[in-house]
């Protein structure tokens, strides 16, 4: 599978409109690639530089598999109009939570995941919840990775 963004390339700076800077909106997302038995797709962000350790931004889960990309400013629903659930995120919110680093220049990882099931997971689940439901269900997936840093 591939993972790109019309906001940022792999590596690259991500704009301070998806931050906690600007208007703090998910950026749109766009994949191929998942296999043909694909059931569900997942989607985990987070941000593997910060102090306390690994900061999960996104959790996003039973997106349908005929779905191929998310358009920006996801709204933070705990169901979307797809169907797909989204989970709680470490800043205690459904949805979307922008990079908003302490200090330095930090990672963000959006890693997409292809599922063989849907998963028996309650809209607000956490990122521990959604990776041990994954566990022996992950056909394929793919990453994309954007920095960020604070100008103050």
């Amino acid at each position: 599978m591939k993972l790109s963004s019309a906001a940022f390339t792999e590596g690259g700076m991500i704009p301070s409109k998806f931050t906690c800077d600007g208007v703090n909106v998910s950026p749109s997302l766009a994949w191929e690639g998942a296999p043909v038995n694909t059931k569900t797709l997942a989607l985990i962000v987070d941000d593997p530089d910060a102090p306390a350790g690994i900061w999960v931004h996104w959790v996003l889960f039973n997106i349908p598999p005929q779905t191929q990309n998310l358009s920006e400013n996801v709204p933070h629903d705990k169901v979307l109009v797809n169907g797909a659930s989204q989970g709680i995120n470490d800043f205690r919110k459904f949805g979307y939570g922008g990079p908003c680093p302490p200090g330095g220049t930090h990672r963000y990882y959006f890693k997409l995941y292809a599922l063989d099931t849907t998963l028996k997971l309650a809209p607000g689940s956490s990122n521990r919840d959604l990776v041990n439901a994954m566990r022996g269900h992950i056909l394929a997936e793919a990453q994309l990775m954007g920095k960020y840093k604070r100008s103050r």
